[in-house]
């Protein structure tokens, strides 16, 4: 629904289709594997730490169309503060997509933003109603109780992941807690991480090109 740092969208083809009838990400992010093909249709659980990106889903869950036809268009300079009659969901919204791929809503809007919201605004109105039927928490991924299902796990990177909000960076998880929690997990187990990392046993999924170096996405299943 927006773009957020981390995303999976042009990954999300490359992994195991989902299994079960209920997906779980714990680390939701902009949730582009639930996202992803027909993945929206099953019953989908979001968790996020950072509480901004919990409050955009809750909001944008329980959105109508006309709410969000009544967002402000963003121009290049506009700053989100100043459109008074937005509440915080919205506010945070509409940051996200004022510097696309950021880790945090931002307050002023880029000419990247500007572009990005003019599309974006549209897709959400089209896409709307994929989300109508799913649920988010705003906690730990380890709040979540151990149950059968498709667990997309996507924590920040082990190297790399120091750009997210203080509240979910790396800084605050203990990879070896995370790896053992995973491998207890019910049912199919999917989780996300980059080449340098070996808390579990990943193997290469795709490797993607980026403005200064290539990088090799990994993933462990179970």
């Amino acid at each position: 629904m927006w773009s957020y740092y981390g995303t999976k969208k042009r990954l999300a083809k490359y992994y195991p289709k989902p299994k079960h009838d209920l997906i779980i990400e714990p680390f939701a992010g902009a949730a582009q594997y639930s996202l992803f093909g027909d993945n929206w249709k099953k019953n989908v659980l979001l968790c996020d730490k950072y509480f901004i990106v919990a409050k955009v889903w809750m909001y944008l869950i329980n959105a109508r169309k006309k709410d969000i036809q009544g967002l402000p268009d963003l121009e290049h300079g506009d700053n989100v503060d100043n459109f008074k009659t937005l509440i915080n969901a919205e506010r945070a919204l509409l940051g996200f997509f004022c510097n696309p791929s950021s880790a945090m809503p931002k307050k002023t809007c880029t000419k990247r933003g500007e572009i990005a919201w003019a599309r974006g605004k549209k897709s959400i109105i089209k896409n709307l109603h994929k989300i109508s039927h799913w649920n988010v928490i705003n906690g730990m991924y380890d709040d979540i109780s151990n149950q059968k299902a498709t667990w997309f796990i996507d924590p920040p990177y082990k190297h790399g992941g120091i750009w997210y909000h203080s509240s979910c960076c790396n800084n605050h998880i203990d990879y070896a807690y995370l790896a053992k929690w995973c491998k207890e997990r019910q049912g199919q187990v999917i989780v996300c991480e980059n080449s340098k990392a070996n808390w579990l046993p990943f193997k290469n999924l795709h490797e993607l090109s980026g403005q200064l170096h290539k990088t090799m996405e990994v993933v462990y299943e179970k």
